[in-house]
C-alpha cells in the first residue's frame, strides 16, 4: 500500500512512537548500533509478516541499517497501526503492505506482495507467510530460511515437518526462553489485560474470570487478572497444566462447567472453537469474550453471528443479543485482544523477542545448507540476548569459580 501520500503529520506522529518505543528496547538499540557498521545483511532481501507496531519498526529499522532491503506486510489487518506504517514508507523507505482493517482478500494480497520479492529471508508471526510460500513454491527460489515468532506458527510448522513437507529450514524464535518466557508471559499477560479495560473500562476486581488454557501465554493473563483482584478459573485439557494451574492456586474446571459462572472468557490456546455456541449459550447476561490466542477461530463467531442481533456498542467492543434477550459481548472481533484494542507487549519485553529473531536471521544467513526442518534458537544466541538485557538493565550476576565448574562436570563427590 502507498502510505507515501499520505498526511505528512500520520507520519510523523509514527516517528515520534517509534522514537519512543527504542528507548525502551535497549538491546535492540546495541544490537543497531553494532551491527550498522559492518553490514551483515548487505545484499539480502527479508520478507516480514508481522504485527505492524512500534516494536516491530524498530526490528525492521535494524534490519534495514545492517544492510537489508525490507519488505513488510501485516500478520493482523487490526493490529496495523497506520502511522507507524506511513513512517516506515516516508522516513525508511520501507515498502509496507497492509492499512488497519483491511479485509481478507487485501490481507493475502499484501502477503503475496511480500513473496513477490522472491526473498533470501523470511520473518513470520503465525505461519501465514510461509504457508503461503509452501503453495506458492515458485516464490522460494532465493529461500535461505525463516524464523517464526508465535506458539502457533510453531505448531502449524511442526505438522509440516512431521508430514516431511517443510521446503526450507525454520528456527523457532517463540521457543527461545528468553522469548516465551517473558514474552508470552509478561507481554501477554499485561497487554491482554491492557486491551480488556480499554475496550470495556470495567471493574476486574471481583470478577469471575475464565482464562482458557495455561500454557505460558494462559499463566501471564491469569496472574495479571489476579493481581488485579479478579477470581480466576483456569480450563485445560493437558493435565499436568490443569495440576500446575491448581497448585498455583486457580479453581480448575471443564469449559462446560466454567460457562455457567463466569463473567469475563479469554482463550488463549492457539485452538479452534474452545468456546463453541452450546457454551455460549449456558453463560450469564452480559458476559464478556475475548481472544488472546492467534487467530479468530477461538471463539464460535459464525455461530454467534448467525443467533444473534448484532450492535457495535464502542471502539472494539460488539453486542450480541439471543433470541432469550441475553447479551453477550465480544472484543476485537474475536482477534487478538492485546493487540486490536491496545497496542500489543510493551516495547522492554519486545526487545528480547525482536533481538532472537534479528540474531536468529543471521545465524541463518551464516548457515545456508541447513536442512528442512524446525529449529531451536542456538542457546548461545539465547544465552546472548539474556546477558545483553541484563547489562541495559543495569544488572550484574555471579560467575561460577573455576573450583565450581569443576564439580559440576565431575561424577564424584567431595568436601
Amino acid at each position: 500500500m502507498d502510505y507515501s501520500i499520505r498526511d505528512i503529520k500520520l507520519a510523523e506522529n509514527g516517528e515520534r512512537r517509534v522514537e519512543w518505543a527504542i528507548e525502551h528496547m535497549q538491546v535492540l538499540k546495541l544490537l543497531r548500533t553494532l551491527y550498522k557498521s559492518n553490514k551483515a545483511f548487505r545484499g539480502i532481501k527479508i520478507g516480514c509478516c508481522l504485527h505492524i507496531t512500534t516494536e516491530t519498526a524498530n526490528l525492521i529499522i535494524n534490519l534495514k541499517e545492517a544492510g537489508a532491503d525490507v519488505f513488510l506486510c501485516a500478520s493482523n489487518p487490526l493490529s496495523t497501526q497506520d502511522d507507524v506504517a506511513a513512517y516506515l514508507v516516508k522516513y525508511k523507505k520501507v515498502p509496507v503492505f497492509g492499512r488497519h482493517g483491511d479485509d481478507k482478500k487485501a490481507y493475502y494480497q499484501n502477503i503475496k506482495n511480500v513473496m513477490s520479492i522472491k526473498p533470501h529471508l523470511v520473518v513470520d508471526d503465525g505461519c501465514d507467510l510461509i504457508s503461503s510460500l509452501h503453495k506458492n513454491s515458485h516464490f522460494t527460489e532465493n529461500l535461505i530460511g525463516a524464523t517464526e515468532e508465535t506458539t502457533t506458527g510453531v505448531i502449524r510448522l511442526r505438522s509440516l515437518a512431521k508430514k516431511g513437507m517443510l521446503k526450507f529450514p525454520v528456527i523457532a524464535v517463540n521457543d527461545a526462553d528468553t522469548k516465551h518466557l517473558f514474552d508470552n508471559r509478561y507481554g501477554t499477560g499485561q497487554s491482554t489485560v491492557d486491551g480488556i479495560l480499554r475496550a470495556t473500562n470495567i471493574l476486574l476486581s471481583g470478577k469471575v474470570a475464565v482464562v482458557c488454557g495455561y500454557g505460558w501465554c494462559g499463566k501471564g493473563i491469569a496472574k495479571r487478572l489476579s493481581g488485579m483482584g479478579a477470581r480466576v478459573i483456569i480450563t485445560e485439557v493437558d493435565p499436568v497444566k490443569a495440576l500446575e494451574a491448581v497448585m498455583d492456586g486457580y479453581y480448575v474446571l471443564p469449559i462446560a462447567e466454567a460457562s455457567k459462572v463466569g463473567d469475563i472468557f479469554i482463550t488463549s490456546t492457539g485452538d479452534t472453537q474452545v468456546i463453541g455456541i452450546a457454551h455460549i449459550k449456558k453463560m450469564k447476561d452480559g458476559v464478556i469474550l475475548a481472544n488472546a490466542g492467534h487467530f479468530n477461530v477461538e471463539i464460535d463467531i459464525a455461530s454467534l453471528e448467525k443467533s444473534a442481533k448484532k450492535r457495535k456498542i464502542r471502539e472494539c467492543l460488539d453486542e450480541y443479543t439471543l433470541p432469550t434477550g441475553k447479551k453477550v459481548y465480544l472484543l476485537g472481533e474475536g482477534r487478538l485482544v492485546n493487540l486490536t484494542c491496545a497496542e500489543g507487549h510493551p516495547s522492554c519485553v519486545m526487545d528480547m523477542s525482536f533481538a532472537n529473531q534479528f540474531l536468529s536471521l543471521e545465524y541463518l544467513k551464516n548457515h545456508p545448507r541447513l536442512k528442512p526442518d524446525v529449529y531451536n534458537v542456538p542457546s548461545d544466541i539465547d544465552t546472548k540476548v539474556a546477558k545483553m538485557k541484563l547489562k541495559t538493565m543495569g544488572i550484574s550476576i555471579d560467575k561460577l569459580t573455576h573450583q565450581q565448574k569443576q564439580y559440576l562436570t565431575s561424577w564424584e563427590t567431595g568436601t
